[in-house]
């Protein structure tokens, strides 16, 4: 097996979170992006001892699992989602049994309670971060997601089927309105060029719409800015939505990385932020607060993280990694105090409006990184409350997390695979995995949540 040869083969699984495994000749090859039960065609491009991977070049038969007639039109093109074609069943035992797998090796002695679906299927997201470029070099405007395996290449996704057509009908007219405006997209490797981004935010509950154009300051050659913001927004609010906007946003942006981020916030229309609701709770959401993507599967996903905090009236709470507090303050009426850590500050002084909008006075939100601040905190946690981003926890964070002792730590993670690696460093320090389970937040998508229980 050479790299650059050309194989075929039957995919027999799928490991987390896209990895393809097909045997030939005797060789294990990792294909990403292909199903389980998929005849494939495939080049071989690295061979490091007995690791070999493959680059998918065509699908020769689908998979006897797969629904071709109810895929999203964008569907294999856009490299937003990777289940879309398979039935909701077949998409929940796969990633069930990914995460069992994973955890299984570092401790198989563990109560799995399975997998929750999410409430929705469709139509789930309530946050897009859409790209502006081209579907080819030079070709026209585009706006929506990457095209799979590409960099720069955007596809069109105007029948996007994961998010609410609220989203669509938004994309649609913005890029329709740019498209006849002439206006051009930033060039990430020329580094030139104004549309960058478009966010859009809409509340599950409330129905209430954030939306934001993100571009750079590069505005030479241009018609007036105000004036191209102004017909933009119009145009916009000239749209039937089933729901209302609550905020119409210009953020400026000149980063070299290509992340959607703030230099300067412009209101064109309404507010910066919007309202969601959760388990009972009020939450203030603005452009850049984490939040669940998906509202109604977060509230199975936090109902279930409260059985596993129990009842800890007399016990003080730590919240690390703490987002908006969601999980703070769906703790805090059953615990003496909480303490949330979060290094982004716009989203704990949106923790901290919610605190109080939802009459929650035993939480307090502290800014800054989990490694450098839970040294100083003056009260000590009974109980560790984790929700790290995808890459885990740092190492030397870990270390300071298992240094207080706690009987009792739940784990939330979005990332199965970065959860065993700080399972490993756990269970070597003496926590035992007790309980497991996982959600699925994100449908058609190789995404998984899964939240664990261990304790001393």
């Amino acid at each position: 097996m050479k790299k650059g040869e050309i194989l075929e083969g039957i995919v027999e699984k799928i490991d987390f979170p896209n990895k393809g495994i097909v045997f030939v000749e005797g060789w294990r090859v990792v294909v990403k992006n292909a199903l389980p039960g998929q005849k494939i065609r495939f080049a071989i491009h690295k061979k490091r001892g007995n690791q070999v991977e493959g680059r998918l070049l065509e699908i020769l038969e689908p998979s006897p699992l797969e629904q071709q007639d109810k895929a999203c039109p964008h569907f294999g093109t856009c490299g937003g989602c990777l289940y879309q074609s398979l039935p909701y069943e077949e998409q929940l035992k796969l990633k069930e049994k990914q995460v069992k797998e994973l955890v299984d090796k570092v401790c198989d002695n563990w109560e799995f309670e399975g997998i929750k679906a999410s409430p929705l299927w469709d139509g789930y997201r309530n946050k897009m971060e859409f790209s502006f470029g081209d579907e080819y070099k030079d070709g026209p405007l585009a706006l929506g997601m990457h095209r799979r395996g590409s960099f720069y290449d955007i596809v069109t996704t105007r029948e996007c089927r994961i998010v609410h057509p609220d989203f669509c009908r938004i994309l649609s007219a913005t890029l329709d309105y740019f498209s006849a405006a002439c206006i051009p997209f930033y060039k990430k490797l020329q580094h030139v060029g104004y549309l960058r981004h478009l966010l859009v935010r809409r509340a599950v509950k409330t129905g209430e719409i954030l939306t934001a154009l993100v571009t750079t300051t590069q505005t030479e050659g241009m018609r007036e800015e105000k004036e191209l913001l102004e017909g933009w927004k119009q145009t916009l609010e000239s749209l039937s939505l089933d729901g209302t906007f609550a905020g119409i946003l210009h953020i400026k942006n000149d980063s070299m990385a290509d992340v959607v981020q703030s230099d300067e916030t412009e209101i064109l229309a309404g507010r910066d932020y919007f309202y969601e609701e959760l388990l009972g709770l009020r939450f203030v959401i603005t452009p850049f607060s984490f939040f669940q993507t998906n509202s109604l599967g977060a509230e199975v996903l936090y109902s279930k993280v409260r059985e596993y905090v129990g009842e800890t009236k007399d016990k003080v709470v730590f919240d690390l990694y703490s987002g908006t507090g969601t999980i703070a303050q769906i703790t805090a009426p059953v615990a003496k105090g909480v303490v949330g850590v979060e290094i982004v500050e716009e989203a704990v002084r949106a923790a901290r409006d919610n605190a109080r909008q939802n009459g929650l006075e035993n939480c307090r939100f502290i800014p800054g990184d989990v490694l450098k601040v839970i040294g100083e905190i003056e009260e000590k946690p009974d109980l560790i409350l984790l929700d790290p981003p995808r890459d885990g926890i740092h190492p030397k964070a870990l270390q300071k997390i298992i240094d207080f002792g706690v009987k009792r730590i739940v784990y939330v993670s979005c990332k199965p695979t970065s959860l065993v690696r700080d399972l490993e460093v756990f269970l070597e320090n003496g926590y035992q995995l007790k309980r497991g389970f996982c959600v699925d937040m994100f449908p058609a998508t190789a995404g998984i949540e899964t939240v664990v229980m261990l304790s001393q």
